[in-house]
């Protein structure tokens, strides 16, 4: 079983049959680097030239991954007393000590995912996830996201407490922002409490290593226990499931595939443990008649370069389209075509995401999809795929929306070709859900009736809703929706990104009935802890102190 989509596990092997002569990474249990309990080994490949890289990982045993837990669910305990301001500062540490490993972090993440370093590894990822890490220290101390409630006549009062031990199952594609030790579920879990068992991406080990020893020096030189941070690279599948449902385990975190996650899913759900889980999404962009006789090059640029970014490795790419039949649309197509042709392929992650998006262009065609360009693996070093672009007529793709829909992930999109409005209000009512959908529309106004005919339908069928904007780039703000209805993550009510917000996922409410006041959180007592948290006081927010 592969969790991570098309990442697989480039190179394993028994440890007894080891050929190379790299001593194997120590994992990190309860704040030593130790030796592996080994069921076996694997290494990491460079995307680019497809050669193996030299450093060996383990291949965790259940031995580890039971030592891993026990270790963090004595941890969860000793961080109930911890003050948010100490876990803030591990959050701000980790954060400098990150920048401080910049320029070697960034080589062995491009020597491990060929994605670019500049600007994309050194000068977007890096920031965004020290970004985020700072602002989890800014909600970590300042509270409100706690949602502290106060009944002061009948003395009940309630927040969201630590849940406990979060095992994070990272992805492939962001070997920074998204890691399991420094991403933005890490910051979440640490900020609201919890300590967490990484499971690292076998894509990308080595910049997970460099993370991890970043983020025990944070954790230490914060006094936090040692067992906050926890890394893992990687365990038996049968070892993944059983870990997921574990009594000891708070909750789970997970991005990848949706056959993997759906497999945790159900052995979590049957241990009556919570799983977020960010699975499928092709992410529809709709885009009107008058927008395309207004500004079709524009949009067909803006199509281009956020469909082929990174070769379309993102969980926000754009991979559907549904235009309305006509002249215009024949044209702005070939004018996409143009540019795919003419746009160089980026190298894929991994030799497991080139055989997934070969076989998702094949499951298309044979469901009904025509080949407009591209839709074959290029040769040569490496692993890249030719820019893709299939269409479909909106009767066949109504004739077969769930095989339609299956995601291509990669530098590949499909155009639905509606017949007419009503036909394509039609198309987005079957649509399954998704993290985004967008809708351009001309600035005159003459989409208008069109926009509300179909924007209402688009809006109940994805997480975040964009108008005259391709949806790859995702802010880590405050407002920000990064979820959405099912399969693109396991439960439309949370976010993966957006603090606080994003907290939320890995705590409990906390319910305290006429309990004493020195036996209350200080985030319940009368007086408010810090001046700044925001409280609901007596059905008001407020910053003041319960009223005597």
């Amino acid at each position: 079983m592969n969790y991570h989509g098309g990442g697989s596990v480039p190179t394993i092997r028994c440890v007894a049959n080891d050929k190379y002569s790299m001593p194997l990474h120590p994992v990190l249990i309860a704040g030593k680097w130790r030796p592996a309990n080994a069921s076996g080994t694997f290494h990491a490949e460079n995307p680019a030239t497809g050669e193996t890289l030299p450093d060996e990982y383990p291949i965790s045993d259940w031995q580890d991954c039971g030592a891993a837990l026990a270790a963090a669910a004595t941890a969860a305990v000793e961080l109930r007393s911890v003050a948010p301001e100490r876990i803030a500062d591990s959050l701000t540490k980790f954060a400098d000590a990150i920048e401080a490993r910049c320029a070697e972090l960034v080589e062995i993440a491009h020597q491990e995912t060929a994605l670019v370093k500049t600007p994309r590894l050194q000068d977007i990822e890096l920031p965004r996830t020290t970004g985020q890490l700072r602002q989890a220290a800014v909600a970590a101390a300042e509270g409100s996201w706690a949602l502290p409630t106060i009944d002061s006549k009948l003395n009940i009062r309630s927040y969201y407490a630590a849940i406990g031990p979060v095992c994070i199952f990272g992805p492939n594609n962001f070997p920074f922002a998204f890691n399991a030790v420094s991403g933005g579920d890490f910051a979440a879990a640490i900020a609201a409490g919890n300590p967490v068992i990484a499971k690292a991406h076998p894509s990308h080990p080595g910049a997970t290593r460099i993370l991890a020893e970043q983020a025990l020096r944070a954790v230490s030189s914060s006094g936090l226990p040692p067992a906050t941070v926890q890394l893992l690279y990687h365990m038996q599948p049968e070892d993944g499931l059983r870990f997921v449902s574990d009594p000891r385990v708070g909750a789970t975190a997970f991005t990848g595939s949706r056959a993997g996650g759906l497999r945790l899913k159900a052995a979590a759900d049957a241990a009556g443990k919570p799983i977020y889980l960010e699975m499928s999404s092709i992410n529809p962009v709709v885009i009107l008649p008058g927008a395309l006789k207004e500004r079709g090059e524009k949009i067909a640029d803006e199509f281009t370069n956020s469909s082929l970014l990174a070769s379309g490795q993102f969980c926000t790419n754009p991979g559907l389209l549904v235009l309305l039949r006509g002249d215009a649309t024949t044209q702005w197509l070939e004018s996409v075509k143009q540019r795919f042709e003419k746009q160089s392929p980026a190298p894929l992650l991994s030799a497991g995401v080139a055989r997934s998006l070969s076989a998702g262009v094949a499951a298309l065609r044979e469901a009904g999809a025509r080949l407009v360009t591209g839709g074959a693996p290029i040769s040569g070093p490496g692993y890249k795929f030719a820019n893709t672009l299939l269409a479909v007529d909106g009767p066949q793709f109504l004739a077969a929306p769930d095989r339609l829909q299956q995601e291509a992930f990669g530098n590949a999109a499909l155009a639905v070709i509606a017949e007419d409005e009503d036909q394509a209000e039609t198309i987005l009512e079957g649509l399954e859900g998704n993290l985004t959908g967008s809708i351009y529309s001309d600035s005159a106004g003459s989409d208008d009736a069109l926009y509300t005919q179909l924007a209402p339908v688009l809006r109940s069928r994805v997480g975040r809703l964009l108008n005259d904007k391709m949806p790859t780039g995702v802010a880590v703000s405050a407002a920000m929706n990064h979820g959405g209805p099912f399969p693109s993550t396991g439960h439309p009510g949370f976010t993966a990104v957006g603090l606080p917000a994003s907290m939320r996922r890995f705590a409990m409410l906390e319910c305290f009935d006429n309990v004493r006041r020195s036996r209350l959180p200080e985030a319940l007592r009368d007086e408010n802890p810090n001046g700044r948290m925001w409280r609901w006081i007596d059905g008001r927010s407020t910053q003041n102190d319960v009223e005597s």
